[in-house]
């Protein structure tokens, strides 16, 4: 690939139009930016009509035809810096799930031992949780003493929670518990490595030109609370460094929220030509359906599911992320 980056510089290439084909065109991509080329990324729907029998030949010699007359439009993509954020951010997003999965599995293997827990307790992997699971799995059986392990915050009575631990304790299902609990806390260390990097390179992106020293008071009323999933590090604080406005502050945004709209987009949302258009490339808005979709639809199932053209009103979430553009472009 870097032979045809410098074959094509030889060549006097200037611009590259390029269709989006899974995660193939992604290496290419990069390195005929790296070289100075003006690359585009075509959207594969705005370039499926080839005439005559299409082939890979064919395809090229159509995208290059409709590039050289001016008719292709790039896709946005931000820029390389907010891309390397973003893999971060999606990888970290994937070690959630997976985290997720093993708590799921976790709380079959209590149900199968008739140990209500996870009703008693809002999160087992709590401070809580997690020191009753390890005396469990360290052979503890009382209940009574399993309960007086719960911190003072817990609201259950410590009677409530003491029913809750008596049942069956099966060898198989413990075996269970203990590897989920495992591979849970091995997910959650790959998370705090992730979370290192991605607070170092969070603070190599510049400050915003018109970003106050302090961030303002919000103008919420509920009290600002980490998520259970949110960063170890001050990621609200880092935000507002970065974007110059206070995202969290928008209804209906939260840290994590505001956070993965700018690691997707940036800090420029000038590319696009107004907030509707940047609610529909985040796919936050209804998907019109087409003639033939409406038609095999049934009357009774239209009539509920289709509200008249006067009472159509615009999704809570383009809103705001109506108020997110506005509030990004008037810096």
């Amino acid at each position: 690939m870097i032979a045809l980056a410098d074959w094509l510089q030889q060549c006097n290439i200037r611009s590259v139009a390029m269709e989006s084909t899974g995660v193939y065109w992604i290496p290419l991509y990069q390195i005929l930016e790296t070289h100075g080329f003006e690359v585009f990324l075509v959207n594969a729907h705005h370039v499926k009509n080839v005439p005559g029998r299409k082939s890979d030949v064919s395809d090229c010699q159509w995208i290059q035809y409709l590039h050289s007359v001016g008719l292709l439009k790039a896709s946005f993509r931000p820029p390389d810096e907010i891309c390397v954020l973003r893999s971060f951010w999606r990888h970290r997003e994937g070690l959630v799930r997976m985290a997720a999965e093993h708590i799921q599995h976790m709380q079959k293997a209590l149900s199968q031992m008739n140990l209500q827990l996870h009703h008693v307790l809002s999160d087992i992997v709590g401070v809580s949780g997690t020191a009753i699971l390890d005396a469990i799995l360290a052979g503890e059986r009382d209940p009574a003493t399993l309960a007086n392990l719960c911190n003072r915050r817990i609201r259950s009575p410590r009677q409530t929670v003491a029913k809750s631990l008596e049942g069956d304790y099966r060898p198989e299902h413990l075996f269970v518990l203990r590897q989920s609990l495992t591979a849970y806390r091995f997910y959650k260390h790959l998370m705090a490595e992730v979370d290192l990097e991605l607070e170092q390179r969070m603070r190599e992106l510049p400050r915003a030109e018109h970003a106050p020293d302090k961030r303002p008071s919000g103008t919420k009323k509920r009290i600002y609370q980490r998520a259970g999933n949110e960063p170890s590090f001050d990621l609200k604080a880092e935000l507002f460094r970065i974007a110059g406005v206070d995202l969290t502050d928008v209804p209906g945004i939260s840290t994590l929220t505001a956070h993965t709209v700018l690691m997707e987009v940036g800090t420029d949302v000038s590319r696009f030509r107004n907030a509707s258009a940047f609610a529909s490339w985040l796919g936050s808005v209804r998907r019109s359906r087409s003639v033939a979709e409406r038609s095999f639809t049934p009357a009774l199932a239209r009539s509920r599911t289709e509200q008249p053209s006067h009472c159509d009103s615009e999704p809570t979430a383009s809103i705001t992320l109506r108020i997110i553009w506005e509030t990004s472009t008037a810096r």
